[in-house]
């Protein structure tokens, strides 16, 4: 199987969603949702960054879902300053599982992602705060161009993936550092990149690449060391 991509409209808290189904060559591992920049300076789920993102879980074997935010593209209703933002966030990693039909026989959910970019990132770092209250933790947590002293960014996991670009002039790498020490999570900055990674684009997917792979074989590893031993 090949990857494709696919358009929907999907059933929101306050209209109709538009979202793009990304799909890898096989069954997906999991649904990474990809959030994309402030809707009301240009920011839509076609964003180059978000887009990128996309590619880059796809290339790893999972299902990236890129939805617009309320008013941007067919998605209806208005922006809600990241309010309804992480509504329509929550609704859609609770309904697209079943609406791909990638819940296993029993009904559990599929891993989810989370990667935001931005105001996106804003959006996704609460929605990994709910998730953890609600007790089923996202997989992986990636912020790209953190929006820190733009928006209250809560405290995230330190296994999360923090990119930023070292010449981003929208976010101050300074704030970022500042909002990271709460949480005592790496930030990797990219040399000579600015907000949007003009001609960076290929490094933040081989970022991105790099740290799904590696989590996951480390995840591999924990769970082959806590295996029962095999009787002799």
């Amino acid at each position: 199987m090949n990857p494709r991509s696919e358009r929907r409209l999907q059933d929101g808290p306050a209209g109709r969603l538009e979202i793009a189904l990304d799909w890898p060559g096989a069954t997906p591992r999991g649904i990474a949702h990809i959030a994309h920049p402030h809707p009301l300076y240009g920011g839509s789920l076609d964003n180059k960054v978000v887009a990128t993102l996309a590619r880059g879980f796809v290339a790893c074997g999972w299902l990236a879902v890129r939805s617009n935010f309320r008013g941007v593209g067919a998605s209806e209703g208005i922006h809600d300053d990241g309010r309804g933002e992480l509504q329509d966030l929550l609704h859609l990693i609770d309904r697209v599982p079943r609406a791909v039909d990638l819940q296993s026989p029993s009904g559990a959910a599929p891993q989810i992602a989370l990667a935001g970019f931005s105001f996106g990132s804003y959006v996704v770092a609460q929605a990994a705060a709910v998730l953890r209250e609600r007790a089923v933790p996202a997989r992986h947590l990636v912020l790209v161009g953190t929006a820190a002293g733009k928006w209250p960014i809560p405290a995230v996991d330190p296994q999360a993936l923090v990119i930023h670009g070292e010449l981003d002039d929208t976010i101050a790498l300074s704030a970022v550092l500042a909002w990271a020490r709460t949480s005592q999570v790496p930030v990797t900055v990219i040399p000579s990149a600015d907000h949007f990674f003009h001609r960076r684009l290929v490094m933040l997917k081989t970022l991105l690449v790099r740290h799904l792979a590696g989590s996951e074989a480390a995840l591999a590893e924990d769970t082959a060391r806590a295996a029962p031993a095999e009787a002799v």
